[in-house]
């Protein structure tokens, strides 16, 4: 079992050596964060914590049932009942339906609690994972991009309304 939980400044030691430790596994499919990202982690997270009290953005963590930070899943540039979702899951929770859950819950939480109807999500051609985990939970391509360089396409997903 896992839970999302927003994005808390007592995060912010749990979510730094997540970054650190999957830092190398992350840079196989998506662009390295850089050594700024480490070293002004404090200073990010506080400006991340600032974003999402504007509402903007929807930053969660993804813990196990242990109470263990293994992913994130967030929601950026909020607009107009819309969000880009994005999510990286620990090296050592891959395969085993973490990231298809934590996705499922993220687009829960957007329909029912964040009013949102629609989320978009991209990728690239070569990383067949986060693909898969984007079509299981019922988002569709609506057209090829070019992501970092490398083919790539964005997905589409609407939610449902809030009951």
């Amino acid at each position: 079992m896992l839970t999302l939980e927003r994005l808390r400044s007592d995060h912010a030691p749990a979510l730094l050596a997540f970054e650190q430790e999957n830092r190398a596994y992350f840079a196989q499919s998506v662009p390295d964060r850089g050594d700024d990202y480490f070293t002004g982690f404090a200073s990010r997270h506080r400006d991340l914590l600032a974003e999402q009290d504007t509402g903007a953005c929807r930053f969660h963590v993804v813990l196990d049932d242990r109470g263990e930070l293994i992913g994130r899943v967030n929601l950026v540039d909020i607009s107009d009942g819309c969000a880009e979702l994005g999510y990286r899951i620990d090296e050592r929770a891959t395969g085993r339906g973490v990231a298809t859950a934590a996705v499922g819950e993220a687009c829960r939480l957007a329909g029912a609690e964040y009013a949102l109807s629609t989320l978009v999500a991209v990728t690239t051609l070569d990383n067949p994972a986060s693909r898969a985990v984007l079509a299981r939970n019922g988002f569709t391509v609506v057209e090829s991009i070019t992501l970092v360089g490398r083919p790539g396409v964005r997905y589409r997903r609407r939610l449902a309304p809030a009951s």
